[in-house]
């Protein structure tokens, strides 16, 4: 499991390190193999090859006869790129992904349970703030999403 963020650095090459404390837990569930692919919030998504491809299946099964459904599987699937991490713990970022999340040198690297999350670092601190204020409106108002009503924090 991926938690925490984490400032990284987006090269010139436009390559990402994954923090080291990722790196052996990536080889030992994937080799190295992760797949990036965009959100539609503008940052991008890296999950391990296994992973993404449990959720690839699901959005498959879905069906494609629905247009929104197919939007988001082409959007998903369609624009999915493979990597793979070098021996320095690095993966390259394709170049129209990095376009599509707006990605600046530094960036921030966000752990999310199965996968990560890839923002850069000027899109992240006003999501972060911004989310941090919805949620003490919505809290103080006792609007809590129903799933998490239960959850004790």
């Amino acid at each position: 499991m991926f938690r925490g963020s984490h400032s990284v650095t987006v090269d010139a090459k436009g390559r990402v390190a994954i923090p080291a404390s990722y790196r052996q837990a990536l080889i030992d569930a994937c080799g190295g193999r992760m797949v990036v692919t965009p959100h539609w919030d503008g940052f991008l998504l890296i999950y391990p090859q296994d992973r993404f491809q449990i959720l690839e299946q699901e959005l498959l099964s879905k069906g494609g006869f629905d247009t929104k459904v197919r939007s988001i599987q082409r959007f998903l699937i369609g624009n999915a790129r493979d990597v793979e991490m070098d021996r320095q713990g690095r993966i390259l970022l394709p170049s129209n992904l990095r376009t599509h999340a707006e990605l600046e040198s530094k960036s921030m690297l966000a752990g999310m349970g199965h996968a990560f999350e890839l923002w850069s670092e000027t899109k992240w601190q006003a999501s972060q703030e911004d989310f941090g204020q919805a949620l003490a409106t919505q809290a103080a108002l006792g609007e809590m999403p129903e799933a998490l009503k239960d959850v004790s924090l």
